[in-house]
């Protein structure tokens, strides 16, 4: 990879709700699939930062960061995909902003096999940082 070269970095949360299914949020775009809450770097950003104001944008909620549970490649986009587990810091609603049509709390068996690992990884974290590719 050359030095001029990019590729994309994102940031995304796993929230579970108090029986432990998993948020997730329809987006707009794309192909509006179902996905964590999160998204892409700003240039100059840490990967917390972002995860903070992306939940903040998305969401309309602060959250905690509890750990960076795996990193991720995807072939597909070019990207590295950092997963934190996090929660909510209170019991507000959820706003959701126009990058999202609706959000849902899913059981880990509703989800897709790559959201699967990421999820299982961040839920099972034993306090070292997985990574796989996709």
């Amino acid at each position: 990879m050359g030095f001029e070269d990019t590729y994309r970095l994102s940031a995304h949360a796993v929230i579970t709700n108090e029986t432990g299914e998993v948020l997730q949020l329809r987006a707009t775009y794309a192909d509006r699939s179902w996905g964590l809450p999160g998204g892409a770097l700003d240039p100059g950003e840490t990967i917390h930062e972002a995860l903070l104001r992306e939940c903040r944008e998305e969401l309309g909620r602060e959250v905690q960061i509890d750990y960076l549970s795996g990193v991720y490649y995807h072939r597909v986009y070019s990207s590295h995909v950092f997963i934190f587990r996090a929660h909510f810091t209170d019991s507000a609603a959820i706003t959701l902003s126009s990058e999202h049509s609706e959000l849902g709390y899913f059981p880990l068996q509703a989800l897709s096999p790559v959201q699967l690992q990421r999820v299982r990884d961040c839920l099972e974290f034993n306090g070292q940082v997985r990574s796989a590719k996709f």
